[in-house]
This record gives structure tokens, sequence and C-alpha cells, in this order.
């Protein structure tokens, strides 16, 4: 679906994403392609014709080769696209993005997802511990995430097949199996790593983050309401959350964000040393994203990046303070991003109709959770230089009946 935030004007010299295409002439030849405009640029067909030092890295049928050169290639390569756009030289190696077919544009390792908004994490506590705190004694002090499936991360496009699984509401007396009745959403921002490290019993400081870091990417991840309030008494997410994960085709390069870096909000909790982003030299860690969630082509939220309580650094730090390695392709994903006004800038079915109570009014009708057929879209653009903005790529999905 397009969108306006998908505008080729938001794709330009200072975007630059990278993804991984096919074309119909060519269906099992899959290679790098950076998005420039509404063409998508053959990056190793360029970079060989152009004599760079880098083709072979540019001709691999996937970006993992590139991210796991670390941030002095990527910087390196950036540069020779950006030179190559800038004076034509590019120009044979473009192809129409109407022509090209867009994968997953990285192999997964491992895929972790966390639930750093503060506003998302207040709903919800809410909603399910009305007579009780709303925010768990644990969670402004580290950023709270759980192990995820790498292997159901897919390619926006992908059907969304509606889940089974065991399902009890609170007014049933047994549980039950069958489709999900609560098929929601989950809007995110992805974290791609690139450059891995070996497991050495300590963790990746806040300032080294844009060494791991590759790019980000929109994510979705789909969740079964139902299921997840019934398996998760008393551990995390499973079932309800491992049947699918969607991610955009277009990686967006972290440096080509650099204008949009921006502070956390205010914390009012102090933070033990290695999530400490207050101390000097630490540049900030936030992102200014503004996110737009349709439903239908209805605009339903418009979650503010900015507003996320924990840090892409601080997660990365989290995730690895207890020496656990790193390997390019790992994934991790912010958890949903929600901001302060619960009814236009929730990223999730569960907060916008509260549970359910509260049905969202589109032109052709009311939701509460999802219901076949209904397709979703994330979109999001931050702020570039000299006032300019740059989109990055839109993921979406459509849900399908259950096979049974």
């Amino acid at each position: 679906m397009s969108t306006p935030d998908d505008s080729p004007a938001l794709f330009g010299l200072d975007n630059l994403p990278y993804g991984l295409f096919s074309t119909a002439d060519s269906p099992g030849h899959r290679r790098v392609g950076v998005r420039y405009g509404d063409s998508v640029l053959d990056a190793g067909a360029a970079a060989a014709a152009l004599g760079s030092a880098h083709a072979e890295l540019l001709a691999r049928p996937s970006l993992n080769p590139l991210m796991a050169e670390g941030r002095a290639v990527w910087r390196a390569v950036r540069a020779e696209l950006r030179g190559w756009l800038a004076d034509g030289s590019a120009d044979p190696y473009l192809r129409p993005l109407s022509e090209a077919s867009l994968h997953l544009p990285f192999e997964v390792a491992d895929y972790v997802d966390f639930y750093a908004s503060e506003h998302h994490a207040t709903n919800l506590g809410r909603l399910f511990r009305p007579d009780g705190a709303a925010l768990l004694p644990n969670w402004k002090h580290l950023p709270v995430g759980y192990h995820g499936r790498s292997g159901t991360v897919v390619a926006s496009g992908t059907p969304v097949v509606r889940p089974q699984g065991q399902r009890k509401a609170p007014s049933e007396s047994a549980p039950t199996f069958g489709p999900t009745r609560r098929l929601d959403i989950e809007t995110e921002l992805g974290f791609v790593v690139g450059a891995g490290r070996e497991r050495d019993g300590s963790g990746v400081a806040l300032g080294d983050f844009s060494e791991h870091v590759f790019g980000v990417t929109l994510l979705n991840d789909w969740s079964a309401r139902d299921i997840q309030g019934w398996e998760g008494q008393p551990l995390g997410p499973h079932l309800a959350k491992s049947f699918l994960t969607s991610v955009s085709p277009w990686i967006t390069p972290l440096e080509a964000l650099d204008a949009a870096r921006v502070a956390p909000p205010a914390r009012d909790e102090a933070l033990l040393p290695y999530l400490d982003d207050s101390a000097p030299g630490i540049e900030p860690g936030g992102l200014d994203l503004r996110i737009t969630v349709r439903l239908n082509g209805h605009v339903i939220a418009e979650p503010p990046f900015s507003a996320m309580y924990w840090t892409g650094a601080q997660m990365l730090a989290h995730m690895t303070v207890n020496g656990a390695s790193l390997r390019t392709g790992d994934l991790y994903g912010s958890g949903t991003v929600s901001g302060p006004d619960r009814l236009t800038q929730s990223g999730c079915l569960q907060e916008l109709t509260w549970g359910g109570a509260e049905p969202v009014v589109l032109a052709d009708g009311k939701r509460t959770f999802l219901e076949d057929g209904d397709e979703v879209t994330l979109s999001a653009w931050a702020p570039g230089p000299s006032g300019t903005r740059l989109a990055l790529g839109a993921v979406t999905g459509r849900v399908t009946p259950s096979p049974s």
C-alpha cells in the first residue's frame, strides 16, 4: 500500500536504505539494492562496473557480508553510493522500483523483543492490574524483554495467517483450542546488528552502539492476545508471538539518522552505570521518528518514537551485559511504540480499544481486534539534514484465515 510517508522525494541522497531484490527477467538472482527515489540501484553491478573495492560484498545475495564488515566499511560504501548517484555514474544500474520484487534483506540470527515504551507499559499495567501499580518495580531500572523466534521473521507483504492455540477467557471454565479471536499488531522499530562480538563476559558499552548496529527497520510483531493471556502465566510471550514478525524490506543506515537523534525523556530513577546515558561523551540515544499506523488505509494512530523511555543503545547494552554474544543479523525490537495520548498515539489495538471495550471506528466499520482480510501498514519518517525528511520503508501485512 502506498502511503504519503513512502513518497520518492523522501528517498534521496541523504537516505539510501538497503534491501534485497530480484526482477522478473532473473527471478532467482537476489541482489543488494539501494532505494533511490522511485528506483532501486543494483549496488553490486554498479560497484563492479565503477571499480569499487567493495564490489564483492555488494554482489552477495544477502546484506549479511556487508553488515559483518563494520562501521568503517559501512561509511565507505555509503560515501561511494552517494557519489555515484550524485554524479550520474550509477544511472545505468537503476531499475524502476515497480519492476523489483523485494525480499527479506538479511539473514536473521537471533531475535529479541523489548518493552521500552513507558506509555505502553503503563497502559497495559492499568488495564491488567487496575488495583495495583501500573509499572512493576523493575521496569524503570532495566529494559524488559524476551527472546523471540528468528525463523518466523518475514518480509513485508507476507500473508498473516491467523494463528491457532489454546485460549481461555475469564468467563470460560476450561481452555479451548482454535484460531485466535484477538489478533493484534505491535508497532515497533527493529535494530539490525551488523558487527558481532564473541562471548567474553562483558557487554556492549553505550558508546559502542553505532559500532555494532547497522541500521533500523520498521517492525510489526503480530500478537494473539487471548493466547498470550492464557499461556503467559507466569512466563513471558511464547506461541502468541512466535508465529510471525514482519519487517520492512528496507534497512535505513544508522548514519542516515544523525539529524534525527534526540535526548530520551527525562528519567525519574537513577540508572546503574552500564545503562546511564547521561555520562559525558555519550551521544543522544533517542530517535525522532514519526510513525503512522493504517488499518485498511485508515489512519488509526501516530505514535512518536521520541517518547520511548529506553533507547536502542540501552537495549543493546542490557541484552549483552551478561556476556551474551552478538551475531551479524541479530535483530531486536523496541516493543510497542506508544505516546502519551492513548486514543491517537497507541501502537496496538489492545491499547486503542482498551482491551476490546472501546472499538476503533473506521469508514468501513468498527474494530476491536483484527478480522480476516484486514491489512495493516506501518510507515514513518524522520528529520533529515537541513530541514529535509527521510522515509523509512513501510511494512504491510494482510490477515488471512486460519487453515482450520
